[in-house]
Order: structure tokens, then sequence, then C-alpha cells
């Protein structure tokens, strides 16, 4: 018999509840339903095209779900404008990173570090945001006072502009953050040293949820994982039974580089 999760008796934070949405005639994701609980680290995988980004899409507001709702800290949120989502305290990556590319990187989180949210969790009460940002930078792996901070984001190497787009969440305090393939073209080196900040990120509290190709680091992290398929989910559970379900290893396991 399987012993429960640490996580399994949290509260709830985020409600997924028969999530459905198509695009014409192809069904992107249909009658996805999970919990995910406060504190806990929840891994999404399936192979390409199983509709996991759609999913993220469909939580954060830029996309109308068809049917279905999100429920986030008991309200309903289905179909809010993305930047009320992120008030409520959640927050997202993306798959193509998308910085102010001529802003120095450090300037990039001026603008979550002014948003209403942080306002109102500040009191108003700002401090020097130059100073947050130079903080939030060195925690994801920027080195302190390294020129890499001060040169704009358009010049950045990939594994720094990664790092940049999880500094967005963080500077927006969220609660819940989402990381839509962050492991994505990082080196082992890479991830050898953004692997612990997010498990710093989870120790302190935070909420996360994985959108992941990278199995091995992922499963490292994950109290959980939820399996897409063709826009269902096939299977739900810890990464190491999950994996050996035999519609997992048909759908998944065979599709992976």
């Amino acid at each position: 018999m399987t012993s429960p999760s640490p996580h399994s008796e949290k509260s709830v934070l985020l409600s997924v509840r028969d999530l459905s949405k198509s695009f014409g005639g192809v069904k992107a994701v249909t009658g996805v339903s999970f919990d995910v609980r406060e504190g806990e680290l929840l891994g999404i995988i399936g192979p390409n095209g199983s509709g996991k980004t759609t999913l993220v899409n469909l939580i954060t507001g830029f996309i109308t779900p068809d049917s279905g709702e999100v429920v986030y800290r008991g309200r309903n949120i289905t179909g809010l404008m993305p930047y009320r989502i992120a008030r409520l305290g959640i927050a997202r990556t993306f798959q193509m990173v998308r910085p102010f590319t001529a802003l120095a990187a450090f300037k990039n989180l001026i603008v979550p570090l002014f948003s209403p949210r942080v306002k109102s969790l500040s009191g108003g009460r700002y401090g020097d945001r130059d100073a947050v940002a130079k903080d939030l930078l060195e925690e994801v792996g920027f080195e302190r006072e390294s020129s890499v901070t001060y040169k704009p984001a358009g010049s950045l190497p990939h594994g720094y502009l990664k790092r940049l787009e999880l500094a967005k969440c963080l500077a927006l305090r969220a609660d819940l953050i989402i990381l839509d393939e962050l492991f994505s073209g990082l080196s082992i080196a890479e991830l050898a040293s953004i692997v612990p900040v997010i498990e710093k990120l989870v120790v302190e509290g935070k909420t996360v949820i994985m959108i992941e190709h990278r199995l091995r680091e992922l499963f490292r992290i994950a109290n959980r994982v939820v399996v897409l398929n063709f826009g269902t989910v096939i299977a739900e559970g810890i990464p190491s039974e999950v994996m050996q379900k035999d519609e997992v290893k048909q759908a998944y396991l065979g599709s992976e580089d």
C-alpha cells in the first residue's frame, strides 16, 4: 500500500475541473481535471502535442475554455484576463522567452516590481527597486554585480534568459508559479544550478507547476505528476509509479528523444 503524500493533507490551492478546449475540429484539451495543493510541486508531462501548453494558457487566462472551470483559492477564475489572474498570485514563464530586449537584465524586473499586486502586498512601499531586482537575479543564479546583470536582455545567452523568466515570477511575489519547459535548452551545468533554486522555492512555501520534457531532472523534485496524451489525462500520481503504467510507456516514453 502506498503511503500518503505529505502534501495530501494540505489545502487545495488550484482546482482544474473538466477543462476542455478545441481549435476548429482539433480537441486540444478534453475533460482535464486535477488539484494542486499548497506547497506542492506538480509536474505535467506528455508527448509533443498532448495539450500541455494549451492547458497552461487556459489556467492563466490566455485562452478561454469551451467548458469546465479553473478555481484558485476557492474562487472561479475561468475566463479572467491574464493580468487579473497575475494580480491574484499566479505567475508563469513561457517556452519562448519574452524579455524587454533593449532593457538591462535587471530593468526587466521593474515592471512586475511596480505591479498592483506588489504594491498591495508591500503597502505601497517599494524600497529600492533596482536593488531588489538585482537581489532577485542573484537568487536565480546571476552573479552578483556581474556585467551580465547590466547587459541588454536581448544579448543574454539562453540559460540566462530562462533564469530571467523565473525571476519575473519571483518579482511578482506569486504564490503559484507555472514553469513552461524552464529546463528546455539548458546545459547539464545550468540544470545542476537551477534545480536547487526550484527546490528552495517549494521549501519556502511556493506552489509550483512544471511542464517538462526533461523527465530525469523533473522527477528528482516533483511530488506528483499528471500525464497528458491527446489532450486527456491518462495517469496521475507519484512519478516512479506513474511511469510504470503501460499507457504512459506507450504514449510518452516512445516519443522521447
